[in-house]
């Protein structure tokens, strides 16, 4: 058995197949593909969302087809691309046209908002599922990237972390008599509607030194960026940024840590540019909050408040790792 999960695997099997044309700025392994053409740098990613595995099974239609197309252009913004053009591949298992119709009123209001064609797909008969291919253009000569992370670097984030998880838990519960003190419909907002920072990642490139979006939780995929780059880093775990429901519904540091779901940008930025996140807050509008520095010393950590560090675990989601 090929130990190290689901990264091990694209590793073993997929990741030299890259080298198989010219053209690859950024090729398997990271957020989104990089690929140089005649007209500038095009960012392709592909996602496949499948039932009661990445949604429950009673998931509003209109919020998958918004879901579907959210995680795709988050992809999309963790390497600073514009989005263009989507592929819709749908998996269903029975032709029921009022599901289709919502379904599809989800994903074009969102595709609108961001200006994104649907130029192509496939529908099959089966267990549902439901893939996207998006692509879309960076400016300039380079994409943001998870490898590039600096020691003295500041740890940055968009958004609050944790409010998707919390929402899963308070959606899968929902039936349950228990009183409620935050905003369930909030945080399941957040889960099913998640919101791309797609303005955001536009305006960190040539500022930020690496970046990824936050899809299996924030220790995983932070720990991604600082492997790739060589480095480690601290986190301030009372800085992670909360929502209000989140406090109210007593959301803890498992969720800010290992959830997923946020769909939130974390990147790194060198010191020098820090007096532009004020710019950046403006131009993205999203908060976006400092919670840690990057260092020489490999590995994650957390501090808190009393000022106690240990270790933290990567953690995450991870389709094939071992014991799952």
């Amino acid at each position: 058995m090929i130990g190290g999960g689901e990264a091990a695997l694209i590793q073993r099997y997929f990741h030299d197949l890259t080298a198989q044309r010219d053209g690859v700025a950024l090729g398997v392994g990271d957020d989104a593909a990089l690929l140089h053409t005649d007209t500038g740098l095009l960012a392709a990613c592909c996602d496949t969302l499948v039932e009661d595995i990445h949604f429950p099974g009673d998931i509003p239609p209109e919020a998958l087809g918004h879901r579907v197309l959210a995680v795709n252009l988050s992809d999309l913004a963790a390497v600073g691309a514009r989005p263009a053009w989507a592929l819709l591949s749908l998996t269903l298992p029975e032709k029921d046209l009022q599901w289709l119709e919502r379904f599809s009123a989800g994903f074009k209001a969102l595709a609108d908002r961001h200006g994104v064609a649907l130029v192509g797909g496939d529908t099959t008969h089966g267990p549902l599922s439901v893939s996207v291919t998006a692509l879309g253009s960076v400016a300039g000569e380079h994409g943001l990237r998870r490898g590039g992370a600096r020691p003295g670097d500041g740890i940055w984030v968009t958004g609050t972390l944790g409010d998707a998880a919390l929402g899963l838990e308070l959606w899968l519960e929902r039936e349950e008599a228990t009183p409620l003190a935050g905003d369930p419909a909030y945080l399941a907002g957040r889960l099913f509607r998640p919101e791309p920072r797609v303005a955001a990642g536009t305006a960190l490139l040539g500022r930020a030194s690496a970046a990824i979006d936050v899809s299996d939780g924030l220790a995983a995929d932070l720990s991604r960026v600082l492997d790739e780059s060589g480095v480690g880093g601290t986190l301030e775990l009372e800085a992670l940024p909360r929502s209000q429901a989140f406090i109210d519904e007593r959301g803890d540091l498992r969720h800010l840590l290992h959830g997923g779901d946020d769909y939130e940008l974390c990147f790194t930025l060198p010191v020098e540019r820090e007096d532009e996140m004020a710019c950046l807050r403006e131009h993205a509008a999203t908060p976006v909050t400092r919670i840690g520095t990057v260092e020489e010393t490999p590995g994650l950590r957390g501090v808190d408040a009393g000022g106690v560090v240990c270790a933290l675990d990567p953690g995450g989601y991870d389709h094939f790792a071992e014991g799952s």
